[in-house]
């Protein structure tokens, strides 16, 4: 007897505001997304920062990713056309219904516009409600501001800062982790007292 996937195999696709959250596709492997991940301020919060990325290595990722249990997604500005500006990633732990958020605003232009915290809210919204998500993690260094902002204002804890965790920029820094249970999620509501 073959065990159900606890999640579908399929993100559903979601819109917020001017944004559209969908699958990851071959589509969206361009040169102008190659070059997000050769720019070194677009990875400067980000592990990326140490490797140079090519068509051919993002092809690899894709597929890998595309072979896991995991979600890759593209983050759409749909308002006049439709513009690929970042991405998002949803690692999950099928056996403990909880998942590991990443995200990447690739386009200069866009970043302070609230957009980021958009597809965040999106993102963590649809994996509660359609996914089934118990808990959703994150996390980022603690000297990639912006990141951490959206953490609080998407309503997640702060559950703890490792010092020391990463070499950036002549120093080091922290790591910043962050947390927020699904309220509606059975297995939340049955261990509350």
């Amino acid at each position: 007897m073959t065990k159900e996937p606890p999640f579908p195999r399929h993100f559903p696709e979601t819109l917020s505001g001017n944004l559209r959250i969908v699958e990851f596709g071959e589509r969206h492997l361009t040169p102008r997304y190659v070059a997000w991940l050769n720019d070194p301020e677009t990875v400067r919060f980000s592990e990326q920062r140490h490797r140079v990325h090519t068509m051919e290595t993002c092809r690899d990722y894709f597929a890998a990713q595309q072979a896991s249990p995991n979600y890759f997604l593209a983050i759409e500005e749909v308002s006049a056309g439709t513009r690929h500006i970042g991405n998002l990633g949803v690692t999950l732990d099928e056996n403990n219904a909880t998942a590991d958020i990443s995200i990447l605003i690739g386009e200069r232009d866009l970043r302070g516009r609230g957009l980021g915290l958009c597809a965040w809210r999106a993102v963590l919204s649809a994996g509660f409600e359609h996914l089934g998500l118990r808990l959703a993690t994150a996390g980022t260094m603690e000297s990639n501001r912006p990141m951490v902002r959206i953490f609080e204002k998407s309503g997640m804890v702060v559950e703890a800062i490792l010092p020391g965790r990463f070499l950036w920029e002549g120093g080091e820094t922290g790591l910043v982790l962050a947390s927020l249970r699904n309220p509606n999620h059975s297995s939340t509501l049955s261990s509350q007292p």
